[in-house]
């Protein structure tokens, strides 16, 4: 959901000592990493789940106020529309048997949210975006009750001099639509990757994440449709970036990034009190060490990979990455495979840049890598070591060993680095990602969205890998 805001006006002079607030925690961010005063602690992980709650038909159902209640979990909160919640893992740290038992512990939590679900007629549906969803569901009766929704809902049409969002989307079919709110963003649902690195280090790890976010988006697609077209393999990158953009004459919200970073991960900080005017100007009292007006900031700056502040247990503050390229579903199992790509593959790569390598590639190359896969998947060309490969033989003969090398290096288990990394494979060799299981389940049932999602459901609570999924 993002930092809840008390207010919903606020007086010229609270955006000017708002500026002044940003401004000296941005400066005390660089001097505290400067002096070595970040947290240096193990690497620990973490996640974020969104989903999408139904009806009996498979149709949105705006019920998370509900929901929430009948599930009764800190671990549980709301997202932009009444019908989206958020689900959160506790971190741990990446090693030995993490990643199986983070599966374990998210396996139960939505068993208990299932049931919650169900006490009031509803499904919960874990699947990037959510096909039978029609653009009249995303309206501001559907915004779900927050300050911080509605301002920055304000703010973006202030910033568009009140000109309506324009969606326009080319792939496999086009969709050109207009939209007078940022409702259009809860269309999204993700899996978000959280990842605790060392902050002296943490901008090698931002530049191996952007690196990586290619070869790992070509696999994990799960979002090829949107009010009835067929577009992206991993449609959620265009909506998301389109549906909160402020117009040309602002810095895009949702973006890849402008580059790698140099020297700190502090210039991410930097970046963002330099070109994105605020939009959120909640002043808080909280002493500067916080961070507080600086992390509200960041929070509507919406990198894919997007760094973060942080606390440990006894207040060190800390840096990690949020992954946030990967679709909800299709499965729990298909979900930790996902995160165990990308904790393994961006720690071998971070290594090597920690170690003095030169970056790979150029930051050009790496957003032109990544685009290419959201369109077109497993079917994609990336451009990876001066060469030119095709995405089943770059991760079959390069990537995933790397990646299982990675996993090696934080500490995971052997058992663990196999069973997650096969799933990759073997979604790989069958050809059959989220995306590629929906596409075909639509074209055998002659286009029923309501098919596909009773068989997607269906499947998703077995926790079987998709490449396993039959057409029934």
């Amino acid at each position: 959901m993002g930092q809840e805001i008390a207010h919903d006006h606020f007086s010229p002079e609270d955006w000017l000592e708002y500026a002044r607030r940003l401004d000296a925690e941005t400066r005390l961010l660089r001097e505290q990493l400067t002096a070595g005063r970040f947290s240096k602690q193990p690497a620990k992980g973490g996640f974020e789940l969104e989903g999408w709650l139904t009806d009996v038909h498979l149709r949105p159902l705006s019920c998370n106020t509900a929901f929430l209640h009948a599930l009764n979990s800190s671990l549980a909160t709301t997202e932009l529309a009444k019908f989206n919640i958020e689900l959160n893992t506790p971190p741990r740290l990446l090693t030995a048997l993490a990643l199986s038992e983070f599966e374990t512990s998210l396996r139960e939590l939505l068993e208990r949210a299932n049931t919650a679900a169900q006490t009031l007629d509803a499904n919960l549906v874990l699947i990037g975006i959510l096909p039978s969803a029609a653009q009249s569901d995303f309206g501001l009766a559907t915004m779900t009750d927050s300050n911080r929704y509605h301002v920055l809902n304000a703010e973006i049409l202030k910033a568009r001099q009140g000109r309506p969002l324009r969606m326009a989307i080319d792939g496999r079919e086009s969709l050109h639509i207009h939209h007078d709110s940022v409702m259009l963003e809860a269309v999204t649902t993700s899996f978000q990757v959280h990842w605790q690195v060392s902050a002296d280090v943490a901008h090698h790890f931002y530049n191996a994440a952007l690196i990586t976010s290619a070869p790992i988006m070509a696999v994990t697609g799960n979002s090829p449709f949107l009010f009835g077209r067929a577009l992206w393999e991993e449609t959620r990158i265009p909506v998301f970036e389109q549906a909160v953009d402020a117009g040309r004459e602002s810095p895009a919200r949702v973006s890849f990034g402008s580059g790698f970073a140099d020297n700190s991960i502090a210039e991410c900080f930097e970046e963002n009190r330099d070109i994105y005017p605020v939009l959120l100007p909640e002043l808080l009292d909280e002493p500067a060490e916080r961070f507080a007006h600086l992390r509200l900031h960041n929070g509507v700056v919406w990198r894919w990979n997007r760094p973060l502040v942080g606390f440990d247990p006894d207040g060190t503050p800390h840096i990690r990455l949020e992954h946030r390229i990967l679709p909800a579903g299709p499965s729990v199992p298909d979900m930790l495979a996902n995160a165990a790509l990308f904790y393994g593959l961006t720690q071998y790569i971070g290594e090597q840049l920690c170690a003095g390598e030169p970056l790979p590639m150029a930051f050009a190359t790496a957003r032109e890598n990544f685009y290419n896969a959201a369109r077109v998947g497993l079917d994609a060309s990336l451009r990876w070591q001066r060469q030119e490969w095709q995405v089943p033989q770059l991760m079959l003969e390069e990537l995933l060993p790397q990646a299982a090398e990675g996993l090696a290096q934080l500490g995971i288990a052997e058992v663990d680095i196999r069973h997650y990394l096969s799933i990759i494979a073997a979604r790989i060799e069958t050809g059959q990602t989220g995306s590629v299981w929906q596409q075909r389940h639509l074209a055998r049932t002659k286009g029923s969205f309501y098919r596909l999602l009773l068989d997607y459901v269906r499947l998703q609570r077995t926790h079987t890998p998709v490449h396993t999924w039959a057409m029934d």
